[in-house]
């Protein structure tokens, strides 16, 4: 509710105290009850992308997951520099796997593994604990199960995407296809169906079909190809102050424990994949999309959603237990300093990384597509066509974004 001016108090106090005496007159049996005024702040609406992705898990498809692991951070990445009317996005992203025979054949071979969530670290680990076997690939039901059961954005200024990556046709399973993309559709939801074979197979397939229902890119990809990694001269540094990150941490609470654990987990388990993921991850750490205000002190302060008066001090790690609320402030305020010089410095390292990346993959035209490739080439376009900026506007000096200044 908007604060009143005083003219209007005046007015409406006035107004009160003549309806209360009249009342009072003929009704004293019955006070008058009044709610309290409550104000909240106007703030703009933060704009929002929201990314499913659907991956077949069969048992053929190991490869898939094996470039999904290696991807998720090359992915998330294209929105680092995103902005709408100079504001930056909420991430969120899902994760669904379908055509397992492990899973409940009552249910389509379905599982929601993750809702729509701000947690990279959480999307990381499932991917890593996914497994394959054989199945039936139910295109048309994980996709209707997608569009009904996760918190879509009702806004169509927000971008809405499923991305449905497979190798069977997209005909199979109880419900149609075309009524599940349809349905999407309505919501404003894009279908993006990634054919993991030839191109002409996935026609025949019906997987464009799929797409082109709602507003979509047909993609193919070879879900067996190893995913390029370049060696740049900038990677080493960015590895390492990846890995300094971590000590600007300062987990809290019930769960804080485990969550940096998770964090640590996550950043080995991209190490091992591949040294592209690594160089990946560190970047998206770099970045406004990776906020950990649940188990952080740093973010959670920085995001307004703590005071650090009031936490309990068994909630605190042990080297701030016995702080002062000054101190503590002050901890928290290097703490933060130091993560965003880190931040800084990462994001200029991949600036020139970029550069000299993209000479070095003109070598590679013709190589064949992976998820990571043809996920980023269509999110880029699909969030321009709502208005979304996708590039630094001084990549010089390009760091991380303080949402508390926007």
């Amino acid at each position: 509710m908007r604060k009143l001016k005083p003219i209007t108090c005046i007015l409406a106090t006035a107004i009160f105290v003549c309806v209360s005496a009249l009342l009072a007159t003929e009704a004293p049996e019955q006070p008058v009850e009044v709610e309290p005024v409550v104000e909240v702040p106007a703030e703009a609406d933060q704009p929002l992308v929201q990314m499913a992705i659907l991956l077949d898990t069969s048992g053929s498809m190991s490869g898939l997951i094996d470039q999904a692991r290696t991807e998720l951070w090359s992915i998330v990445n294209e929105f680092v520099f995103a902005r709408r009317n100079g504001r930056r996005p909420e991430l969120q992203v899902a994760l669904y796997e379908y055509g397992k025979s492990a899973l409940p054949a009552e249910q389509g071979y379905i599982r929601q593994i993750v809702p729509l969530t701000t947690d990279l670290d959480k999307i990381s680990e499932e991917l890593f604990a996914l497994t394959t076997n054989g199945g039936a690939e139910y295109c048309g039901w994980v996709i209707r199960e997608a569009t009904k059961g996760l918190q879509w954005s009702d806004s169509a200024d927000d971008l809405k995407v499923i991305f449905i990556a497979g190798n069977e046709p997209f005909t199979q399973g109880p419900v149609g296809y075309k009524e599940a993309c349809g349905a999407a559709a309505a919501r404003g939801i894009i279908i993006n169906t990634i054919h993991c074979g030839s191109e002409q197979d996935g026609i025949n397939g019906k997987w464009k079909d799929g797409a082109v229902l709602a507003d979509g890119r047909y993609l193919c990809i070879d879900h067996n190809r190893q995913v390029v990694h370049v060696a740049a001269p900038q990677d080493s540094e960015i590895a390492e102050l990846g890995a300094r990150l971590n000590e600007t941490y300062i987990a809290f609470g019930a769960e804080g424990g485990a969550a940096r654990e998770r964090q640590a987990e996550q950043d080995k388990n991209a190490k091992q994949a591949s040294a592209e993921a690594a160089v990946q991850r560190a970047v998206t750490k770099s970045s406004a999309n990776y906020s950990n205000t649940g188990w952080d002190l740093v973010d959670a302060a920085r995001a307004g959603q703590i005071d650090l008066d009031k936490v309990k001090r068994k909630d605190l790690p042990k080297n701030m237990q016995s702080m002062t609320g000054k101190e503590r402030k002050a901890y928290v305020e290097t703490q933060a300093q130091q993560r965003a010089e880190i931040q800084t410095r990462i994001q200029q390292l991949n600036e020139q990384r970029k550069a000299y990346v993209a000479e070095e993959m003109k070598k590679q035209q013709g190589k064949g597509q992976t998820l990571g490739s043809v996920i980023q080439e269509a999110v880029r376009t699909q969030a321009q066509k709502k208005n979304y900026t996708l590039e630094s506007a001084d990549n010089s000096s390009s760091g991380p974004v303080d949402d508390s200044k926007e």
